[in-house]
């Protein structure tokens, strides 16, 4: 097992946007996830049609379409009318597919990386222009990924496609700083080591994402295609940044 827990150096000052987002998804999961999570869909709701329709599709063999409705919950609704389905696109779906996630695990991997990567991409932007850029690639993400499921129903959810830009920032604007890696390898090692962001982060292009992508064909349930555009988006605009002259 192997998790990052951290970078080195950092600014000395708080990432004040950096911690609202995080704020903003974990109160969208404690108030919006976990309550309708746990609630049945309303029957007479015609989303419920809809994204059953939706599935039909998708199901393995010997699953009908009257199981699948006794168990969607009020939150697979919203993740469905709210979430971004590239054969029902909107510009609204865009930003608040962002800000939704599928579950506790899926949350916490995506703000572990906001937080470890996002201090110093923040500090380096500003705070507004940090958030305008986590937005833009985060749709540019999105809409990479649509172009790998064009006409699908199956809504996508998560921040990973905007961190995946703060990533593409901080591999052009950081390559030599590090990353702490937390391995869990018993019986041969348990601890914390230090590896190079540079090689961190060409892994999680590469061999967390691209080659997934290229093995599934762009299917499953990680928006690969995301993570990809995404980091391609970020690492653009922070080389764009960097050839700009600066001001005297």
């Amino acid at each position: 097992m192997f998790l990052p827990i951290g970078d080195e150096p950092n600014p000395h000052h708080l990432p004040v946007v950096t911690v609202a987002i995080i704020a903003v998804n974990v109160a969208v999961f404690l108030l919006l996830t976990l309550p309708l999570s746990t609630r049945a869909a309303d029957p007479a709701n015609p989303l419920l049609m809809e994204y059953l329709r939706a599935l039909l599709p998708n199901l393995p063999p010997g699953i009908s379409p009257e199981q699948v409705a006794s168990r969607v919950s009020a939150y697979d609704l919203v993740v469905f009318d709210w979430g971004y389905r590239p054969g029902d696109p909107s510009a609204v779906s865009l930003i608040t597919a962002m800000f939704l996630h599928g579950g506790f695990m899926h949350l916490f991997g995506n703000m572990l990386y906001l937080w470890i990567y996002g201090n110093n991409v923040e500090h380096r932007l500003g705070g507004p222009a940090f958030l305008f850029w986590y937005l833009a690639t985060g749709v540019a993400a999105t809409l990479f990924h649509g172009l790998f499921n064009m006409g699908s129903q199956i809504p996508l959810v998560g921040a990973s496609g905007a961190i995946s830009g703060v990533l593409g920032f901080y591999l052009v604007w950081f390559p030599r700083h590090v990353v702490k890696i937390w391995m869990f390898l018993i019986p041969f090692y348990v601890g914390v080591v230090r590896i190079s962001a540079t090689i961190v982060l060409i892994m999680y292009l590469v061999l967390d994402n691209l080659l997934p992508m290229l093995m599934s064909g762009g299917q499953g349930g990680v928006a690969h295609g995301a993570h990809i555009g995404g980091f391609i988006a970020g690492m653009a605009v922070a080389f764009a940044m960097r050839l700009m002259p600066r001001k005297a």
